[in-house]
């Protein structure tokens, strides 16, 4: 696990703007991606996410695009994902100047993906996303946005992920997904017990205690977030502070 926590700003686009809804629906129109980028990246962002979440074959061109003109901006990594079905598809992503590359339904649909890319990248370079909604006994993964259920038990199929080849869990709660009322701690809590890598939790941060909370309660490794940083409602540097001055250990911007 990770000694240093990491803040990740999160960009889903429809190709070529930065969006964002509620429980994934809902979508509004949230910027430009490269001046979010830029901004990201002077703030002290620790790494940057950018997901084409329309996912279409005839946005990749666009989408593709917009991970160069991000790439140019950032000194930090950045992980891009979202229709990204091939080795090839994978491929056009890191030429474009993709860290890591991010699967998440293809990946359900046929999990030799994971193996694939991790045997083409390397499991550093391969993160597998999980869309987890809470249902009466376990959590459920969920594809295509968060729309349709699938029967597989999010534990079991992390715990697979990372033995196909996954270097880290980007892990998402439906459930709390832009409803700023802080993460699922017992779900990120649970999936990072149950795996040896990275966490990322994802969906439902406002204030810097949930930060907190994730980190102390929940076992994360990192902290992903969209809105409340698009929206300036928690600037980088302050949460970050935040954090330091309660003994977590964060990279300060300088």
């Amino acid at each position: 696990m990770t000694l240093v926590h990491r803040i990740i700003p999160c960009l889903d686009t429809d190709g070529a703007r930065v969006v964002k809804g509620v429980n994934f629906v809902g979508l509004r129109d949230a910027g430009d991606p490269v001046v979010l980028a830029a901004r990201y990246n002077a703030e002290g962002a620790d790494e940057l996410v950018v997901l084409d979440i329309a996912a279409s074959r005839d946005r990749r061109p666009t989408f593709l695009e917009t991970i160069r003109r991000v790439a140019a901006e950032l000194a930090i990594p950045l992980t891009a994902g979202g229709g990204i079905r091939t080795l090839d598809d994978a491929r056009a992503v890191i030429r474009a100047g993709a860290d890591k590359i991010t699967v998440n339904t293809a990946a359900v649909v046929r999990p030799a993906l994971i193996a694939e890319l991790s045997g083409e990248f390397g499991a550093q370079a391969v993160v597998l996303a999980i869309d987890a909604k809470r249902t009466s006994h376990r959590w459920e993964v969920m594809v295509r946005g968060g729309r349709d259920a699938t029967g597989l038990d999010a534990i079991a199929w992390a715990e697979q992920g990372v033995s196909l080849g996954a270097g880290e869990i980007l892990l998402t709660s439906v459930d709390r997904d832009g409803t700023q009322q802080g993460f699922d701690i017992r779900l990120t809590s649970a999936i990072a017990c149950a795996v040896s890598v990275p966490v990322i939790a994802s969906g439902g941060a406002k204030l810097p205690e949930h930060f907190a909370e994730v980190f102390h309660d929940g076992a994360a490794d990192a902290a992903l977030a969209a809105s409340i940083f698009h929206d300036s409602v928690q600037p980088i540097r302050d949460l970050k502070e935040f954090l330091a001055a309660r003994s977590i250990e964060v990279r300060l911007p300088c």
